[in-house]
């Protein structure tokens, strides 16, 4: 038997078995996706950057613009390396590189790419094991560590303390055993005597240095006395005078210039990172930014808004086996 169906209902019947087919030709919607985690926070400027190991006596410290810190190991003699945020510093020139030896004075200095590091036996005593070699600047690459060259002190019993460099690419140290400044001339191949017997005697511990304004800014750590030598033509040494604060330093031992002025490690007292404002003639006032560093503040760093200050721990040289041993490290100081 045929069943005919009406016109009318022809078209509706087909569109619906159409639609049906065509439904069941299809895949059904996938969910929607999860929106992607948050990204973690960035790291925070740590409290503190430890230097980890035994006897490491860091005796200074230099950053750069990225908050890259190197610290030079008078214990360990050897030069180590903090990535920026990073509270644990790493080895970065291992000991006896071309036969450095302890390592005092460090500087960043990324016009010419370059790490400066003093390099001497401390206080002219040759320690078990180690070269009796004169005390030297050395240079290495800032981003590798590879060696470029090393410059031994022009005076005999020298001790390199120091570093600083001017905006034409001369370097400066503190002789510290002679009361001296030597410079290295942008080119040159060996250090001169660039200033003597304007700081104090033999004994007084001619100690921090850094560049300001076209002067260089020296310290007597046995005295508390703050000295500057005006750079003349050709990079030769002005006449140098003694700067009056309203407040002496105490003991002063590494500097680092700040804009105008000079932050400076005060290891006298309780330890206190100090801020010299200087008038730009002879005088200054000196304020007291931080205290309570009793272990030998020795060094400072600006990283940012923040200033990191460096004990080095002498006394953990003459510590007995087993002694508990503090972290080696550098305290976060905020900026004011």
């Amino acid at each position: 038997m045929t069943i005919k169906l009406k016109t009318r209902y022809a078209i509706p019947m087909l569109a619906v078995v159409a639609a049906i087919l065509g439904a069941c030709g299809q895949q059904a919607a996938a969910p929607p996706r999860a929106a992607a985690p948050p990204p973690p926070p960035p790291p925070s400027t740590p409290d503190f950057i430890t230097v980890p190991g035994e006897r490491i006596v860091p005796e200074s410290l230099t950053s750069t613009a990225d908050g890259t810190v190197y610290f030079g190991s008078v214990g360990a003699r050897q030069i180590y390396r903090a990535a920026p945020k990073a509270d644990t510093a790493e080895v970065f020139i291992p000991a006896n590189t071309n036969d450095m030896l302890a390592i005092f004075g460090v500087l960043a200095d990324e016009k010419s790419g370059s790490l400066y590091a003093c390099s001497g036996n401390m206080m002219g005593q040759v320690p078990p094991g180690a070269k009796d070699l004169p005390s030297a600047l050395y240079v290495f690459d800032l981003a590798s560590g590879a060696y470029k060259a090393h410059y031994p002190l022009p005076t005999a019993k020298a001790a390199c303390n120091d570093i600083a460099v001017d905006n034409d690419g001369n370097v400066y140290v503190t002789d510290t055993q002679n009361m001296q400044i030597a410079q290295l001339k942008a080119g040159a191949d060996k250090l001169q005597v660039w200033v003597s017997g304007k700081f104090g005697k033999a004994g007084d511990v001619l100690d921090g240095i850094a560049v300001v304004d076209g002067k260089v800014y020296v310290n007597a750590l046995a005295t508390s006395k703050l000295f500057a030598v005006p750079i003349a033509a050709g990079g030769a040494a002005g006449i140098s005078v003694e700067i009056k604060l309203d407040k002496p330093l105490e003991r002063p031992d590494g500097m680092r210039a700040f804009g105008h002025n000079l932050l400076v490690a005060n290891g006298g007292g309780e330890g206190s990172v100090g801020f010299v404002t200087l008038d730009g003639n002879d005088g200054g006032r000196h304020t007291t930014l931080k205290t309570g560093f009793p272990d030998g503040l020795v060094a400072v760093t600006v990283v940012g808004d923040n200033i990191y200050a460096l004990e080095a721990q002498f006394g953990s040289l003459q510590a007995a086996a087993g002694t508990p041993a503090k972290p080696f490290r550098a305290t976060r100081v905020p900026l004011p």
